[in-house]
């Protein structure tokens, strides 16, 4: 697992003989892509997420000739050294810059609310800095939703996996410590309010200054977060002048759309990006 004092990212860049105009003849969207400008697309895993699988995701927009960058926070910052994202979102700014993309295309592509709390943290880290980036939307995979003690432990029990007894033992164990600092940050947040420290990823990613388009891709049969939490979150974004678009699927698990309905999750991430890209309302 990546370790926040040693950004452990994955980077692909295209092959430099990649022709745009020939590859996207035999495709169904057409990427404007300045080759000196090219879209880069940001992926931030679920919590325990492991880059062999996060890298399947970023297969998709490596094929269309497009850079990305694959990352997944620790699991002790995302539960309870949550304090810990904002330096790791710096971290993600600082090599966006280093790398010379502030004048390239960006598009966030995250999951579930491990990814989403990232996502916030680097939001918040390109609007506080001198230098900007061209974000120009956010893909939201089976994210966000609201905290929950019993989602909160379905996290727990999926990441621990292995033995049901084990499992189940410090699965509990777990969501009742992590439940009592939660306890303690909003106590804390409330006697003494912070614009530096985000820990309500729900409540601030509703209130987001930002207005790039989002993407929302969700299940019905999600256990871990409601539909209903996503629909509520996009309809309130639409209303606040967001652009939204949404692919709700009846059946699949969280964060499996891809790996249960490949060619409908392909069209509708690279619809969106062909369309933000564009500059075209969704």
């Amino acid at each position: 697992m990546a370790d926040p004092d040693n950004l452990e990212y994955y980077i692909k860049f295209p092959n430099p003989n990649f022709n745009y105009n020939q590859h996207n003849n035999d495709s169904d969207f057409v990427f404007v892509v300045d080759e000196d400008k090219i879209p880069v697309i940001l992926l931030f895993g679920w919590a325990g997420c492991e880059d062999k699988y996060l890298s399947k995701y970023s297969q998709i927009y490596e094929e269309k000739g497009l850079i990305t960058i694959r990352y997944t926070a620790p699991i002790k910052c995302l539960f309870w050294k949550r304090y810990r994202m904002i330096a790791i979102a710096d971290k993600i700014l600082k090599l966006l810059l280093d790398l010379n993309f502030e004048s390239h295309p960006v598009i966030v592509h995250c999951f579930s609310n491990g990814g989403a709390f990232l996502y916030h943290n680097f939001s918040l880290a390109s609007e506080k800095s001198t230098q900007q980036i061209q974000i120009k939307g956010v893909i939201f995979d089976s994210a966000p939703g609201k905290r929950r003690i019993l989602s909160l432990y379905k996290a727990i029990s999926a990441i621990l996996g292995g033995n049901i007894f084990y499992n189940f033992s410090i699965s509990v164990f777990m969501t009742m410590f992590l439940s009592v600092i939660w306890m303690y940050e909003v106590c804390k947040n409330w006697i003494f309010p912070s614009d530096t420290y985000q820990s309500h990823l729900w409540e601030n990613l509703l209130q987001e200054k930002n207005m790039w388009p989002q993407h929302f891709i969700y299940s019905k049969a999600d256990n871990l977060i409601p539909y209903e939490d996503i629909e509520y979150f996009a309809e309130y974004r639409k209303n606040k002048g967001v652009e939204v678009s949404t692919l709700c699927f009846e059946k699949s698990p969280h964060v499996k759309h891809y790996s249960c309905h490949r060619e409908e999750y392909v069209n509708s991430v690279c619809s969106f990006i062909n369309k933000c890209l564009n500059g075209k309302t969704i």
